[in-house]
């Protein structure tokens, strides 16, 4: 039987191509291309970083651990590794490729039927060491919602100036871009 953890999450990772839909679909290239600087995420480059997660990741990591423990380390995440391949791709195509990924993904993960033992077994990331599936779970959603929390804080901050004096009241617009370390 699923754990009620996977179920949780599940209710999070189904939602968020629908949620990128709503927030990029049919936006010009302003909104969808702009970014906070050099080696930081646009909207459109948030897309492919998740769609390389979907192929490279979430789901090998989980397979990984169930067949070879702590024996094989995962491999090292790009987070640029999408660029190549997705890349100046219209946005309308990443969301469909995305939206397709994930429905596959989580197909997958509800048939991996995870439950408590399953969760509690480890695997080895290249740089933290030691991890639950409960703990990749867990990153898979607060990754999403980090870069949904992104998307809003780029888009935003295309108006940065254009508010005003009402920036005082306006938190988002002066929070700060934090580098992300590899996966």
């Amino acid at each position: 039987m699923l754990d009620p953890r996977v179920s949780e999450a599940l209710e999070v990772l189904e939602r968020t191509p629908r949620v990128l839909r709503s927030m990029l679909e049919g936006l010009s290239d302003p909104w969808v291309d702009a970014d906070e600087g050099p080696e930081t995420f646009s909207p459109a480059a948030v897309l492919g970083h998740l769609i390389h997660g979907e192929e490279t990741d979430w789901i090998p990591r989980a397979r990984l651990i169930l067949e070879r423990g702590e024996e094989t380390p995962f491999v090292p995440f790009d987070r640029f590794g999408f660029r190549e391949t997705y890349g100046g791709r219209p946005v309308g195509e990443l969301l469909e490729v995305f939206a397709r990924l994930r429905e596959g993904n989580l197909r997958v993960l509800r048939e991996l039927d995870l439950d408590a033992e399953r969760l509690a077994l480890t695997g080895r990331h290249p740089a933290l060491g030691r991890v639950t599936m409960a703990q990749l779970i867990a990153a898979w959603v607060v990754h999403d919602l980090g870069h949904l929390r992104q998307v809003m804080r780029v888009m935003a901050g295309r108006y940065r100036d254009a508010v005003g004096p009402w920036r005082e009241y306006l938190p988002i617009l002066d929070e700060k871009s934090v580098p992300s370390r590899p996966g």
